[in-house]
């Protein structure tokens, strides 16, 4: 209970202390007309999402995605528009074509998308399927010999637990007031559950490996989140193998897996037709990030830099809206109502689309690491020290609720006036707590000042994420203008302000 009490006197007495920002309300005024009485967020939305088709790293999709937002960014007034490359990332994959059926005992098509890689078929093809029982790797050789021309499943022992929670959600004040009193020293993790999951991980490797070698057309997989219809589908092989898999790995759904499972335990043989057309694509390996910049006018400080970003990668089930065009939707949004209201920034306004997020924040990393780190001390170089502030939307389609300050408390009170001209929408909790996997940890890695805003989870972690119903229709328009809007006045006060944000 004292803990409870003395955070929030804490955050009270900070608020009473802090430096006056000096906000130029007549800009929030005309920033918050444009975003949200003539936004284009989700016609930009349109653009990267259902006009250029999954945006896997290095398909065609991406580079479509990647060249328009580049043009567009340009015709708004933005100048060095450029898809700039950050080194090697490795060989793009398109699926082509795919049919996936069950026909013995009887016909059923099944839910289910290839995953990365997937070799493919070479027309339609005709395989029976052989479940593998066993505990860990060491049992695998019982079916050696067993496994040549056939579809692969490894028997799993959960259960599809019932619905009892919404797939979209908002954050409620309980909610919100947790994120604001959170208190990092007193969170211990547990490994328990990621232990687990390694465990599982290791055996599933260990059975792609083993049905490749013995001449596997494929395996199938699937967990309790892959129901209701929505597929949850990533990386077959390490996304720069320099070798292509030679299997078919396709995630299915979990009712359809739990089908043949049951089939197969009672005796009752299963056939599935398979057909996969996909595409590699091995000429230019090299990775891109989609630049372009708004250039400050004081002569003092148009050196140093206001950065805002998000990955313009995704997966290849459906067209990636929720992860990751939405961020980078609101965030082209951000520079086009700051054009439009007529900016003349103190310091230059930077964007960045990032490639490669989805297999390891590449795209920002190697941005970070060829811009602003010091390879000697690996923290921020003379470049970096310009940085005053990264700004980053990658949680979905919810509007903003507030930032996670990343353990820099130095920074509270200015968000805290921030946010002020926008509490009325929503917008206003500050949170010691971090939030993970998003291109902000490339900055702050090195020391500087990056930071994630806190976002309505909507159906993100229920329904969309990394799934075949990412799509355009699970976009909520007015979160995304709102949160374009909050972030322009951001960017805005950043860019004018005296001081570069104060760092960790």
């Amino acid at each position: 209970m004292r803990k409870g009490i003395i955070i929030p006197l804490i955050i009270l007495a900070s608020r009473v202390f802090a430096q006056n920002e000096n906000l130029d309300m007549a800009m929030m005024a005309k920033i918050r007309d444009e975003g949200m009485n003539h936004s284009q967020v989700m016609e930009i939305a349109f653009r990267l999402t259902d006009a250029n088709g999954p945006r896997l790293m290095q398909s065609p999709g991406y580079f479509k995605a990647a060249n328009w937002a580049k043009t567009e960014l340009t015709s708004w007034g933005l100048v060095n528009a450029n898809l700039e490359a950050w080194g090697k990332w490795g060989k793009g994959w398109e699926l082509k074509k795919y049919y996936l059926a069950m026909t013995s005992p009887y016909y059923e098509p099944l839910i289910g998308f290839p995953k990365t890689f997937s070799i493919g078929t070479k027309g339609l093809a005709h395989a029976e399927v052989v479940l593998i029982d066993v505990k860990d790797s060491s049992g695998l050789s019982v079916y050696q010999g067993k496994l040549k021309g056939k579809i692969v499943l490894l028997r799993r022992i959960d259960s599809l637990p019932l619905a009892l929670k919404p797939d979209v959600i908002r954050y409620t004040d309980s909610d919100l007031f947790k994120m604001m009193i959170f208190d990092p020293k007193a969170t211990v993790p547990s490994n328990n559950a990621f232990l687990s999951f390694m465990t599982a991980a290791r055996l599933l490797a260990a059975t792609k490996k083993f049905a490749e070698q013995e001449g596997a057309l494929g395996i199938i997989t699937t967990s309790p989140r892959n129901s209701d219809g929505t597929v949850f589908v990533q990386n077959g092989i390490p996304y720069n193998a320099e070798m292509v898999s030679g299997l078919n790995d396709i995630s299915i759904g979990y009712e359809h897996f739990m089908t043949i499972q049951r089939l197969l335990q009672h005796q009752i043989p299963v056939s599935l037709d398979l057909e996969l057309s996909a595409k590699i694509y091995p000429d230019d390996q090299q990775g891109y990030n989609v630049i372009a910049e708004i250039p400050g006018t004081d002569k003092d400080l148009k050196d140093q830099l206001v950065m805002i970003g998000g990955h313009l990668d995704s997966w290849q089930g459906s067209t990636g809206a929720t992860d990751n065009g939405a961020g980078s939707a609101v965030m082209m949004e951000v520079m086009r109502i700051l054009k439009a209201v007529g900016i003349n920034p103190r310091r230059t306004i930077r964007i960045a689309l990032w490639g490669g997020e989805e297999t390891g924040l590449h795209g920002s990393k190697n941005y970070v690491k060829n811009h602003f780190t010091d390879t000697t001390t690996k923290k921020f170089n003379a470049e970096g020290d310009k940085l005053s502030v990264y700004l980053n939307l990658d949680n979905g389609t919810g509007k903003i609720r507030g930032i996670y300050l990343q353990g820099n408390s130095a920074v509270r009170p200015i968000f805290e006036q921030w946010f002020r001209p926008f509490n009325d929408l929503g917008a206003s909790t500050l949170t010691l707590q971090n939030t993970g996997g998003t291109d902000h940890l490339s900055f702050d890695a090195i020391g500087l000042a990056a930071f994630q805003f806190i976002q309505d989870p909507m159906d993100y972690g229920s329904r969309t994420h990394h799934s075949n119903m990412d799509s355009y229709d699970h976009l909520s328009g007015e979160d995304m203008k709102q949160a374009a809007t909050i972030i322009a006045a951001f960017v805005y006060d950043a860019a004018q302000r005296e001081e570069k944000l104060p760092r960790k």
